[in-house]
């Protein structure tokens, strides 16, 4: 390996000179050891980690169960290629995951290694139930950075500039943000417009949507637009595809966020808090849709890796033995509380979103939705990593400070954490302060 390097600034430099910076970095922090939801450095220094690997690690880092099982699947075998010679972890991870999925039809799953690989499944799976070719997305969307998955993506910087052309027949539609003017109603306007200047519904072969986005800045699909989205799919026979990437398994304080809303989709993503921190992806689906594509079609040399099956059932064991649903309700109760506070405190909290454990704060100048203080949510993201607290921004205009611990944070860890970027906020913006 050559000299050890031991210092944080010792390896960003050695990072700066031998990665590409295409790949960004939130933070100078570089990893030694993790245990739950706190990280050491190589330097010593011990940080709470409010970002969890973004949204991976709902069952903290190392849970122990999940490193047993690891363990044990290693000693057996780490690698043999699913379509080449299959592995009970991955049958019977399907067979679970298809009694989880909403719904009450019949379901088969997929895996394979990363959500952006899930999505581009989904879509090759509707195009060929459908026989169609058109893909609708939303404003604000983020669905990977792979070239169909870009295209998917409704946000320019830094995801798609310089990148196209991109894939053809992609459309989007305004996501609903009554925040900023946007309501369902406006949404489904502009999707019939859609249908009428741009595509018509036969050719669309899928509508996919974030039940909360993610990158695009924490926003909640109301329950009512998830169905009408239900409701238009059934009509035009238009496959319904849930990016559940970032907000499955207990994340918002359901196993999906789509059953906040009641709705049963017709193909759904899966990945990051999946396999607890080992890499592995999903889709699963109506089982006739899924089965539209003849042998061949679907599958990937890594695709499904032992290792992260087995990982998954271990995560799959923890959210139900620790209740981590509730607990991730519990997680966005104590950031709910925080942040109004703040709020009646600061101007320059505009918006508070809690989705269970999936949530955000989003800064403003003087208490203005159209004044977006992205400096000032850097600026706090730094300072925090600086003091001990890990945390990252989001949204379309960077002004959004989001909040996933994993799911098993202690809240008093968490209060310690949310106490240290409060008063950094104070801090950074001492000229916000509301009148008394």
């Amino acid at each position: 390996m050559g000299k050890v390097v031991s210092t944080n600034r010792e390896l960003q430099a050695l990072r700066d000179t031998q990665t590409p910076q295409g790949v960004g970095i939130q933070t100078g922090i570089y990893a030694d050891k993790a245990k739950n939801a706190e990280v050491w450095d190589v330097e010593g220094n011990r940080y709470i980690d409010l970002a969890a690997g973004i949204a991976v690690c709902n069952t903290g880092h190392n849970h122990p169960k999940v490193v047993a099982a690891v363990k044990h699947q290693l000693e057996r075998f780490s690698h043999t290629c699913f379509q080449v010679a299959p592995y009970d972890v991955y049958v019977k991870l399907a067979e679970r995951i298809n009694k989880l999925a909403p719904g009450d039809t019949p379901k088969k799953s997929l895996f394979v290694t990363t959500g952006a690989e899930a999505v581009e499944n989904t879509i090759k799976i509707a195009r060929r139930h459908t026989g169609r070719s058109a893909v609708i997305s939303f404003s604000g969307a983020f669905h990977g950075r792979t070239l169909l998955a870009m295209a998917l993506t409704g946000k320019v910087d830094p995801y798609k500039r310089g990148f196209g052309p991109f894939p053809a027949e992609v459309y989007h539609a305004p996501f609903p943000v009554e925040y900023h003017g946007i309501t369902v109603d406006d949404s489904l306007a502009a999707l019939e417009k859609l249908f009428k200047a741009d595509v018509e519904p036969e050719r669309v072969a899928a509508i996919i949507v974030e039940p909360v986005q993610g990158e695009g800045g924490f926003y909640a699909a109301p329950a009512g637009f998830l169905q009408m989205i239900r409701s238009l799919c059934d009509a035009h026979g238009i496959v319904m595809i849930a990016d559940e990437i970032q907000t499955g398994f207990a994340r918002t304080g359901k196993m999906f966020a789509v059953q906040h809303a009641g709705i049963e989709p017709d193909l759904m993503t899966m990945a990051k808090g999946l396999a607890g921190g080992f890499p592995l992806a999903g889709v699963v689906g109506k089982a006739n849709i899924m089965d539209s594509v003849p042998a061949g079609g679907l599958g990937g040399t890594f695709g499904g890796s032992p290792i992260g099956c087995a990982a998954a059932h271990a995560v799959l064991d923890v959210m139900q033995e620790e209740d981590l649903c509730s607990k991730a309700i519990a997680i966005g109760g104590q950031i709910q509380d925080w942040a109004e506070q703040l709020q009646a405190e600061l101007n320059c909290i505009g918006d508070i979103r809690v989705a269970g454990a999936m949530s955000a704060i989003e800064l403003v100048e003087n208490g203005d939705a159209n004044s977006p203080a992205a400096e000032l949510a850097r600026n706090v993201a730094a300072e925090a990593a600086a003091q001990g607290v890990i945390t990252l921004t989001c949204g379309v205009r960077g002004n959004v400070i989001r909040f996933l611990p994993p799911l098993t944070i202690d809240p008093a860890l968490l209060a310690e954490a949310l106490t240290t970027i409060g008063n950094i906020i104070r801090e950074k913006a001492g000229v916000v302060r509301k009148a008394s």
